[in-house]
């Protein structure tokens, strides 16, 4: 099932391997309609970490639901299962094939975090920043824009390079855990 495709989609599955291609290119499908080509990449990294922990390590079922909202600047995506037990990120050893899922989400994201999720289960979402649409002032600000100034007492127009300014917020920091 699929709602709003608008600014939110949601979907609901049995994270098996078969499953997770499907909702990857579920994803992956939203995105360019929202014109996010840019976080494709991330989101799809990130949900496929997500889904794989559900699928090895949620019990007593594989059901879970897969959200993503597309907000003014960010993006959530939110993986939602049964299994009370949250995940902790753990030291894998450097020839380990496994252990490094949420150390890899929080490595490509803004932002990450579980929460509990009623008595039988919980969330585990990430977000990633959105870009400012071209030549929008949000893009010239992020990108800083040439512009000319004219000065008092001065009858020549000079360049100006203004500095990009960081209009994200204070929510923009390296990744982390909000528990």
């Amino acid at each position: 099932m699929i709602s709003h495709p608008s600014r939110h989609c949601t979907v609901e599955l049995q994270a098996l391997p078969s499953r997770i291609g499907q909702v990857r290119r579920i994803v992956s499908a939203q995105l360019r309609y929202w014109h996010m080509d840019s976080l494709i990449d991330r989101a799809m990294l990130g949900v496929t970490e997500l889904l794989s922990n559900v699928h090895r390590h949620a019990r007593p079922d594989k059901t879970c639901t897969v959200e993503i909202e597309l907000l003014l600047d960010r993006l959530t995506v939110s993986v939602r299962d049964h299994d009370p037990r949250l995940p902790e990120v753990g030291d894998a050893q450097p020839l380990a094939t496994c252990g490094r899922g949420l150390a890899m989400v929080a490595a490509v994201s803004e932002s990450w975090g579980v929460r509990p999720d009623g008595e039988s289960g919980k969330v585990v979402w990430f977000t990633l920043p959105t870009p400012a649409p071209p030549g929008s002032v949000l893009s010239r600000l992020y990108a800083g824009e040439r512009t000319t100034r004219v000065r008092p007492g001065v009858t020549t127009v000079e360049p100006v390079l203004e500095p990009a300014l960081d209009v994200r917020g204070p929510h923009h920091a390296p990744a982390r855990s909000r528990i």
